[in-house]
């Protein structure tokens, strides 16, 4: 194994704890297509919950994008 790429191996292993939030992120970009989707489809109540979630997931993220950052 060469020198960049044990580097490269550490630097993943060292960013684990940070790729927790992407998902969330992810998700709440899955959400907000669904919606838009469904409420062009006319699904207006599908439409709202999937807002609603993309929403939460969005706050969430945000929230724990901020504690990572500080701690």
């Amino acid at each position: 194994m060469s020198v960049t790429t044990a580097m490269l191996s550490a630097g993943t292993v060292a960013a684990t704890p940070l790729q927790g939030g992407g998902g969330l992120l992810w998700l709440a970009i899955v959400f907000f297509v669904l919606a838009l989707v469904s409420a062009f489809a006319g699904f207006r109540g599908v439409a709202g919950i999937s807002m609603e979630i993309a929403r939460i997931l969005v706050f969430v993220f945000i929230v724990l994008a901020i504690l990572t950052f500080l701690l």
